[in-house]
C-alpha cells in the first residue's frame, strides 16, 4: 500500500480513466473516507484545486499591497487589482485549455503519464516545439526561483516584528533551513491540508489588517498624496501585476486533479475570493497610515504590537512556508527530471535529490533582502512574460490554423464564442503587458530596486530596520 500511495502522488488518471477511478473510489469509500492519511494527504478534487489556487495566489504580497497603494493612490490601486485580477483569470483559463489540448493529443498517441507530472514547458514543447519549451522553461523556472526567494525574505521580515533580538539576515538563514523541509512533500496531491490551512491563515491576516487599521484610525497629519512620481506609480502597478500572477503552477495543480477538465473556472472563483482579502486590507491600511507606507513596505511595521498582530505574523510565517513549497515544487520536478529521480517511488531518494534546488534560493534571499521592491522587479521582468504574455501568444499560435480550431479539445467559452474575439483579447493582453507591465513597469521597478541597493547595499543585514531595534518594537 505504501508503494502504491507513493507512486500515486505523481499519477493522474488519463481522461478516459477518471470515471473508473471515481467509481472504484466509491466502492471502497466506506473503508477510506475516514482515513486520516487520505483526508490530510491525498487531494485531487475540485475543492483541493480551489484551495491550492486561492492559497497560493496571495501570501506575503498581502503585506506589500498597502505600500503599492501609497505609491499609486487609492483609486488606481483598487482599479488595477480588479484589472490584473481579470487578466490573471483569463490567462489561467488559457493555460488550462492548452494543458487539456496537449494531454488529449498525447493520449491519442497512447503516451502514458504514469509517474510523470506534466509541466508548462512540456505543454509548450508538445504544442509549439523545442524553442517554446526553452522559453517557457527559462521564464517559469526563473520566476519560481525568485518567487521562493521572496517567501524567504518575507519570513525574515515578518518574524522580526515579533523578535528583533536577531537581525533579518540571521532569520533568513534559519527559515531557509526550515523551508528546505518542503523537499519531503512529493507533489501537489499532498498539499491538501496545507492549502486549506494556508487560506485560513491568509484570511485571518487580511481581516486583521483591515480591522486593526480601522480601529487604529488615521494617524495625526496623515496625507494621501499618491501618485506623485511615475517611477513610484509603475512600481506599485507591477507589484499588483505580480499579485495576480500566481498561476505559474497552474499546470501542476491541474495535473494533480482527478478531473483536470473541471479546472477551467476554478481560478475565477479563487480570484473572486482573493479580492475580498486584498482590496479591503490594502485600502484600510493606506487610509490609516497614508504616505508613511512609502518607507514601510511591510504593513505589519506600522500597526501597534498586540496579541492579534503576533498571531497574524505567526500565521503568515506558516503560510509562507507553504507558499515556498508551492513555488519550489515545480522546480523540484524539473530538477528530478534532469537527474533522473522523477519516476522513482522513494520519497527519501527524491527528497535528497531535491536539496540542491534550495541552496541558490537561500543565497539569493541573503543577497537581495529588499522586501517589497523585489516583488515589483520580479513582476515586471518575469511574471509579465511567464503568466500573461507567453500563455496568450501560445494560445494564438496553437489555434492559428483552421484545422486546429476545428479539432480543438476545448471550444471557445460560452461568454466569448468567437475565435476572432479570443485572438483580439489575447493580442490586447500581449501588447498591454509588454508595454505597461514589462516596459514601464520594468523601468520603474528596476530604478526603485537599484535605489534600494545603493541605499542598503547587497547582503543588507537588516533591511528597513529602525536604528535601535532592541529598544523599539514595530
Amino acid at each position: 500500500m505504501s508503494g502504491e500511495r507513493q507512486a500515486e502522488e505523481a499519477i493522474v488518471p488519463s481522461f478516459n480513466d477518471t470515471m473508473e477511478h471515481e467509481e472504484k473510489g466509491e466502492e471502497k469509500g466506506d473503508h477510506s473516507i475516514f482515513s486520516v492519511k487520505s483526508l490530510l494527504w491525498h487531494g485531487g478534487s475540485v475543492y483541493d484545486a480551489w484551495f491550492s489556487c486561492a492559497s497560493n495566489q496571495v501570501a506575503q504580497v498581502l503585506l506589500t499591497l498597502p505600500y503599492s497603494f501609497s505609491q499609486m493612490g487609492m483609486l488606481s490601486g483598487v482599479i488595477l487589482q480588479i484589472f490584473y485580477g481579470v487578466l490573471g483569470i483569463w490567462t489561467a483559463y488559457l493555460i488550462s485549455v492548452l494543458y487539456i489540448e496537449y494531454r488529449s493529443r498525447k493520449e491519442k498517441e497512447n503516451v502514458n503519464f504514469k509517474n510523470h507530472v506534466i509541466q508548462w514547458f512540456e505543454v509548450l514543447d508538445g504544442l509549439l516545439g523545442p524553442s517554446w519549451k526553452a522559453i517557457g522553461l527559462a521564464f517559469n523556472c526563473t520566476f519560481l526561483l525568485f518567487g521562493s526567494v521572496i517567501q524567504l525574505i518575507a519570513c525574515a521580515s515578518n518574524i522580526y516584528y515579533i523578535n528583533d533580538k536577531l537581525d533579518k539576515r540571521t532569520w533568513t538563514y534559519i527559515f531557509g533551513a526550515c523551508c528546505a523541509t518542503t523537499v519531503f512533500i512529493p507533489s501537489f496531491h499532498n498539499y491538501r491540508i496545507w492549502s486549506f490551512l494556508g487560506l485560513g491563515m491568509t484570511t485571518y491576516t487580511a481581516w486583521y489588517l483591515t480591522i486593526a487599521a480601522l480601529v487604529h484610525g488615521q494617524v495625526e497629519g496623515v496625507t494621501h498624496q499618491g501618485p506623485t512620481k511615475l517611477v513610484l506609480y509603475f512600481t506599485g502597478a507591477t507589484n499588483i501585476l505580480y499579485t495576480f500572477g500566481g498561476h505559474a503552477v497552474t499546470v501542476e495543480i491541474m495535473h494533480a486533479m482527478w478531473k483536470p477538465q473541471k479546472f477551467k473556472y476554478i481560478y475565477l472563483l479563487a480570484t473572486l475570493y482573493v479580492f475580498t482579502l486584498t482590496i479591503p486590507s490594502a485600502a484600510a491600511v493606506y487610509w490609516a497610515f497614508g504616505d508613511q507606507l512609502l518607507n514601510h513596505s511591510n504593513a505589519f511595521s506600522l500597526l501597534p504590537r498586540s496579541g492579534w498582530r503576533d498571531a497574524a505574523v505567526i500565521l503568515m510565517l506558516i503560510h509562507q512556508f507553504i507558499t515556498f513549497g508551492f513555488a519550489c515544487t515545480p522546480l523540484y520536478f524539473v530538477w528530478e527530471k534532469v537527474v533522473g529521480t522523477h519516476a522513482t517511488t522513494s520519497i527519501c531518494l527524491r527528497a535528497v535529490s531535491r536539496l540542491p534546488v534550495v541552496i541558490p534560493i537561500w543565497f539569493l534571499a541573503i543577497i537581495f533582502p529588499f522586501f517589497g521592491p523585489i516583488n515589483s522587479a520580479v513582476g515586471s521582468l518575469l511574471v509579465s512574460f511567464t503568466v500573461y504574455i507567453i500563455p496568450a501568444l501560445a494560445h494564438m499560435l496553437t489555434y492559428k490554423s483552421a484545422s486546429a480550431r476545428k479539432n480543438a479539445a476545448e471550444k471557445p467559452p460560452f461568454f466569448l464564442p468567437s475565435w476572432t474575439a479570443i485572438y483580439a483579447v489575447n493580442a490586447a493582453i500581449v501588447i498591454w503587458v509588454f508595454v505597461v507591465g514589462f516596459g514601464l513597469g520594468g523601468w520603474a521597478s528596476m530604478t526603485n530596486f537599484i535605489k534600494q541597493v545603493d541605499t542598503f547595499g547587497l547582503f543588507a543585514k537588516c533591511y528597513q530596520c529602525p536604528p535601535s531595534p532592541s529598544s523599539k518594537h514595530h
